[in-house]
């Protein structure tokens, strides 16, 4: 069975509709940004299949994927090398994002078939999923800056450490290829959301987030190496990867903080050098 989208078309169908020919010129990524999320993607697949784990199923869809989306042929053990502890130091973005395509595609459709009829728990399932990896990706990067957060957003002194990691963050998803463009998170705001008018000045986040009990935030991404393949995910299943947005959310979440994108966030209504996320942050 081919999925299709809630649109009726299956994945050829939307990648003609939606191609994207800024990505075809690959870049090579960071080796540490690849063992990592190797690591994570890897970690959380196999403990979620066990044995329904079907590596040549995933083989076949980067196949198909790097077809469809690149023109290009996979090498014959990308997705074995992938796998290995010892993953290639060289994988190139159009590779990582058919390989971030095949991975969860295989999850997001195991999941289908064991939550068949239970709409809501296949919904929280998918997401949980793309949280559990991103726990596990940024404890790899928490070791690897040594990052030290504040223990709370109660203080100036603590917004402004909590402003320094994630600008730590965003240089190394920078630097490792991840985001080709830019990184920017930003609690310096004013846009439009649900009929509602949303503004806030980086002053205001922490009094906002003491007496209102909410803040907001954007992220603002140029060229994220998964944005074709996060598209395509969302179109066919209603989520997406959101590599580096779980990655953030985990990172508030050590410090007693829950944030996340907007629920209606859609990949694709942004161009590819300015993808932007509205964020919530509450205690």
């Amino acid at each position: 069975m081919i999925p299709r989208s809630d649109t009726g078309k299956n994945l050829a169908e939307i990648v003609n509709e939606r191609p994207f020919p800024e990505f075809e010129g690959w870049w090579e990524l960071g080796s540490e940004f690849v063992r990592f999320m190797s690591s994570a993607i890897i970690k959380i697949w196999y403990d979620l299949l066990e044995s329904e784990g079907d590596l040549q199923y995933v083989h076949d869809l980067v196949g198909k994927y790097l077809h469809l989306v690149y023109k290009r042929k996979p090498r014959p053990d990308l997705v074995s090398n992938f796998v290995s502890d010892n993953c290639p130091k060289v994988i190139h973005s159009g590779e990582f994002d058919a390989l971030s395509y095949a991975f969860y595609r295989s999850v997001f459709e195991f999941l289908a078939e064991t939550h068949e009829g239970d709409e809501a728990a296949l919904v929280s399932e998918r997401r949980n999923f793309t949280i559990r990896v991103g726990k596990l990706f940024f404890n790899s990067i928490y070791n690897h800056l040594q990052l030290n957060l504040p223990p709370d957003l109660r203080k100036q002194e603590e917004f402004n450490l909590l402003k320094y990691n994630l600008n730590r963050v965003g240089e190394f998803l920078l630097a490792q290829g991840y985001l080709r463009g830019h990184c920017e998170f930003t609690f310096s705001l004013d846009v439009k959301y649900n009929e509602r008018r949303i503004t806030q000045t980086s002053r205001d986040f922490l009094q906002n987030l003491i007496h209102k009990k909410i803040g907001y935030a954007l992220y603002i991404m140029g060229y994220p190496v998964i944005l074709p393949s996060a598209v395509y995910l969302y179109q066919l299943f209603g989520e997406a990867q959101h590599h580096s947005s779980r990655t953030i959310e985990e990172l508030f979440e050590r410090i007693g903080y829950k944030a996340s994108e907007a629920d209606d966030f859609n990949p694709s209504n942004y161009p590819s050098d300015r993808v932007v996320e509205l964020w919530s942050i509450s205690r």
